[in-house]
């Protein structure tokens, strides 16, 4: 698609070039993304997408998460599902939501938090439990970052100088950082992911137990095992076989 004439030449940079041509031409691509923009266009329903790319939650504990009614959830999150912006997933008698693990859906999670950050200054940001105020912006900015790079990288661990290194930032700094924004230490806040990893890898796929040891950052699957049950109570195998899983 080219422009051969415009109804106005001005004579100056603002003539349309072939990148825009070409890139107007997709309508598809417009009407996929207006769809999503729509579906997110009521203030309730952007809060509970954001909030289910954070956590995985039952219609209940959403509701009262965003102070609503669960037939008023349970309309938005039906409107979310058929939109692909977020997946259940049945484990035993209950049925969980989250945000789909698609790449659409990871760029407006990141969307909403800039927006959200530029047009509201008192926005609390990803995972937050502190607000990290006593310490420079940017040293801030690179704990999310951080945070996560590890979230990404649940299979490997680091050393604080490793990751103090990658960083730019002195090891005690990046230690007393972390802290003031997530509320506890690093090793404490990736366990807790690591667990919430290995436990729904339990029940939604068919992996062996040591490959999910191995994939949440255990080369051990006995240590594996004894940092499950510490939080859950009971055994992989145990979890795994309590909570047999479908996907709706």
């Amino acid at each position: 698609m080219e422009f051969p004439s415009l109804p106005h030449i001005h004579g100056h940079a603002g003539e349309h070039n072939d990148f825009v041509a070409r890139e107007l031409s997709k309508t598809k691509s417009f009407e996929s993304a207006g769809s999503s923009f729509a579906l997110l266009s009521d203030p309730s329903r952007l809060k509970i997408f954001w909030l289910l790319c954070h956590v995985r939650d039952c219609v209940v504990n959403i509701a009262d998460a965003v102070e609503m009614t669960t037939p008023a959830v349970s309309h938005h999150l039906k409107l979310l599902k058929s939109g692909g912006l977020i997946e259940g997933m049945r484990i035993g008698k209950e049925v969980f939501y989250r945000a789909a693990d698609t790449r659409e859906c990871r760029v407006l999670h990141k969307m909403i938090e800039m927006v959200l950050s530029i047009s509201c200054p008192d926005f609390g940001g990803e995972e937050k439990i502190g607000s990290g105020d006593e310490h420079p912006e940017t040293h801030v900015k690179k704990i999310k970052d951080l945070h996560n790079f590890l979230v990404d990288n649940l299979d490997t661990r680091f050393t604080i100088e490793e990751l103090a290194k990658k960083f730019y930032m002195n090891p005690t700094t990046l230690k007393a950082v972390f802290k003031s924004v997530y509320g506890v230490s690093i090793a404490t806040h990736i366990n807790r992911h690591r667990m919430e990893k290995g436990a729904e890898l339990l029940v939604a796929s068919e992996k062996s137990i040591a490959e999910i040891s191995r994939t949440v950052g255990y080369e051990s699957q006995s240590k594996f095992t004894q940092a499950f049950k510490s939080v859950y109570g009971l055994s992989p195998t145990e979890y795994r076989s309590k909570n047999k899983v479908s996907v709706l």
